[in-house]
């Protein structure tokens, strides 16, 4: 079925159906087609200790409050900021581990000086002598599992949560201002991120202490912690976060961090408790990259290289830390095992640790305290465990589709995944999808009930089949404070045999641009950007967007998602603009440019095939299928006079590729020819991604590294074949060795 869609590119808004909501803090009644609310769910205050580390001292969580409601207050440098626009929402979500414990120390009356004097003296020298050491001290417990029960226990840590609930009470003003509960799970084990953020539906119904790091960093535990507090009345969700931290182990597809497997108990359990990740914060996006993504020309927007806590070592592994891999893994986990743990949502964050969060390029004012408090420091590249300023990005924001403003139904928005990020604009994004939205679905007064009426909202699952092909409506206006629109893409990722794919496609842009006839990419819109002056104009670009598109490749018999990403027109980056402040030159690196496109991302509407229709799949032999048959896996030393110094030439039997591959007796690799077509060393990096061209055989095992994801691959003989299957594709045979030569 070809691909339908309309552009729509207006200079000015018209009132209607179509036009934006009144803006959320005005919003009292009920709206059953709901209104956009923009709000913060990841923000620090001195009461984290690494944020008192990093010099921030001087603010708490009423001081995030006042800032989000459009406050004037103190930033720790010396001087007050303001938001440029007060938020509809949010949460301090402070470390739960040692929380507070500093400014317990020195306060003379608080439960840690009278219970433990000793233990609150030295944290108070401690802080005083070099605060910055003292976190590390802290943190490196935390990695090993060493729960210091002085700075632990219920009279040091209940008072502070306490605090920190109340502190959202104070300032919840429901129609207005939302708050919830919350606080952030710091698990670290071995440098490798697997925090969550954990936010309560009620704010009365919340245990006397939060489940901590120190408890387990066995996100497992978390969840069976979430479960029973579920089970007590406490509501609750958690957001996992900063996946391109986590080294490879957000999203793992066989094994745990404890060596357990992914099973279908533990995809339920996840889903159950974590129906949301964030794609976006002040460390860089955890969308995709370039080396996940070769064929996204705009994977490479501020990817962010750097372990947590400054942890030495290789550039941290890419596969199990971003969130497209995960949703491909996911749909290929789904066929393969008949479970996919990785249908959650997205949502944007800060991260900050200074409790004034800057959202904006043009409006950034640092991150950790009194390291990069001034321009001059960040454009220096002022440095803390070693993450360098300018590798900072300005937050990214969640934004929820509700009825109200109001916890109930925020916190419902979350759980079902009516969710999406953006970069920190105010990007209002529409997407839905299903089997009767016709091309004149957007020219209806009253489209988004209809659309409610006929389809399913971002965040959830299409019903059974009603048409040869899913269509999905699209629908997006620029931020009024911020550039035009340049383009509304849906990205879409399916699986066959244990192999996933991923294809964009480009449904709605500005301008009077046309695809290419090969690819099907629309051209780059074009650049206003004065970077002597650090300015840009939309004099190009769209101010709406929108489309109905029915997916054109469409097999009702595979796994699918769909997910949106809606880019800007290119502007000038936050450094770009403060270096020119400065009379400097714009600097630009690795994972961060002078010019950027801001963007927000939907969460994916997901296809799941009936048993009946996976059935009409055209899958390849499984493993346990070859052994049935007799095959039988080759041993070291079978491998060994298989490969070693020989070309093997070798067919991918899903996309029907054919590789040269050349193994070198010295453990080299090199890709000779694709399809025939001879390789020339110069384009052998680029084909493996950058990887290493190492490899060895171990265990019966050929084992190699690309992107610094360890991949195996097991060949097995049945009769005169050799066929083989590599680790990550779910026990499916995709490989046959057609030939080899000396």
């Amino acid at each position: 079925m070809p691909c339908q869609f309309r552009v729509v590119a207006m200079s000015v808004l018209v009132a209607g159906s179509l036009s934006l909501q009144p803006p959320a803090a005005y919003a009292q009644q009920k709206n059953p087609e709901r209104n956009v609310y923009y709000g913060e769910t990841h923000v620090h205050t001195s009461w984290s200790f690494d944020a008192f580390a990093f010099g921030d001292t001087i603010t708490g969580p009423d001081t995030f409050y006042e800032y989000a409601l459009g406050k004037s207050v103190p930033h720790p440098g010396g001087y007050n900021v303001k938001i440029t626009k007060p938020l509809d929402w949010g949460a301090v979500t402070e470390h739960s581990d040692y929380m507070g414990v500093i400014q317990q120390a020195m306060d003379p009356e608080s439960p840690l000086r009278k219970n433990s004097p000793i233990m609150a003296e030295t944290l108070k020298v401690g802080v005083r002598a070099d605060p910055l050491l003292a976190f590390k001290a802290l943190s490196v417990t935390i990695a090993k599992g060493v729960r210091l029960n002085e700075l632990s226990t219920p009279e040091v840590v209940a008072p502070v949560w306490k605090k920190l609930v109340e502190s959202a009470d104070r300032y919840y003003q429901p129609g207005k201002f939302t708050t919830f509960a919350a606080y952030e799970w710091t698990s670290t084990p071995g440098g490798k991120n697997q925090h969550r953020n954990v936010f309560f539906r009620d704010s009365k119904k919340v245990p006397q202490l939060p489940f901590t790091p120190l408890d387990s960093t066995d996100p497992r535990a978390l969840w069976t912690w979430m479960d029973q507090q579920r089970a007590a009345g406490n509501e609750l969700l958690a957001i996992s976060h900063n996946a391109n931290l986590s080294n490879g182990t957000m999203f793992p597809t066989e094994l745990d961090l404890n060596g357990r497997p992914i099973d279908r108990a533990w995809a339920q359990t996840q889903l159950r408790n974590e129906p949301l990740t964030e794609i976006k914060q002040l460390k860089g996006q955890s969308e995709t990259t370039p080396g996940l993504s070769p064929n996204d020309e705009f994977a490479n927007y501020e990817v962010f290289v750097w372990h947590l806590l400054g942890k030495p070592g290789p550039p941290p592994q890419e596969y199990g830390s971003y969130v497209r891999q995960a949703y491909k893994d996911g749909v290929a986990m789904e066929q393969a095992k008949g479970f996919n743990p990785y249908k959650f949502g997205v949502v944007g964050g800060s991260d900050s640790h200074v409790s004034v969060v800057p959202y904006r390029q043009n409006n950034f004012f640092g991150v950790h305290g009194t390291v990069d408090d001034t321009p001059q420091k960040r454009i220096d590249g002022a440095s803390v465990l070693g993450l360098n300023s300018l590798w900072v990005t300005p937050a990214g924001l969640s934004a929820v589709w509700a009825e109200e403003n109001t916890r109930e139904a925020i916190f419902d928005a979350m759980k079902r995944k009516e969710t999406y990020s953006t970069s920190g604009v105010r990007l209002p994004l529409r997407f839905f999808g299903g089997w009767a939205l016709d091309e004149g679905l957007l020219k209806q007064k009253q489209w988004v009930k209809a659309a409610y009426a006929k389809g399913v909202s971002m965040g959830a699952e299409l019903p059974a089949p009603k048409a040869k092909a899913p269509s999905f409506a699209v629908w997006a206006t620029k931020d009024p404070d911020s550039a035009n629109l340049d383009r509304i893409q849906i990205i879409k990722g399916w699986s066959r045999s244990g192999q996933s794919f991923e294809k964009i496609y480009d449904v709605a842009w500005a301008g009077k641009r046309k695809p290419d006839p090969a690819t099907g990419k629309v051209p780059p819109i074009g650049s206003t950007v004065n970077l002597a002056r650090a300015t840009y104009k939309n004099t190009i670009g769209a101010v709406e967007l929108k489309a109905v598109w029915t997916d054109p490749d469409f097999d009702p018999s595979l796994d699918a998602f769909y997910y949106v990403r809606v880019l800007e027109i290119p502007t000038p980056r936050w450094s770009t603009i403060q270096a020119v402040k400065l009379g400097r030159v714009p600097p630009s690196g690795t994972g961060y440019s002078a010019i950027i496109q801001e963007r927000a991302w939907s969460s994916p509407i997901w296809y799941t095939p009936s048993g009946e229709a996976r059935k009409a799949a055209k899958s390849n032999p499984t493993v346990a299928e070859l052994k049935q048959q007799g095959a039988m896996a080759l041993s070291d030393a079978q491998l060994k006079d298989l490969v070693v110094g020989k070309t093997l030439n070798v067919r991918n039997a899903v996309t029907g590729e054919r590789f040269e591959m050349l193994y070198g007796v010295t453990g080299r690799r090199l890709v000779t020819a694709v399809n025939g077509k001879p390789t020339a060393l110069t384009e052998v990096g680029e084909l493996m991604h950058g990887g290493d061209l190492d490899y060895e055989i171990r265990d019966g095992r050929l084992r190699t590294t690309i992107d610094g994801t360890d991949f195996e691959v097991t060949v097995y003989k049945l009769g005169d074949r050799y066929l083989a299957a590599r680790n990550n594709e779910f026990g499916y045979a995709n490989y046959q060795v057609e030939s080899t030569k000396p």
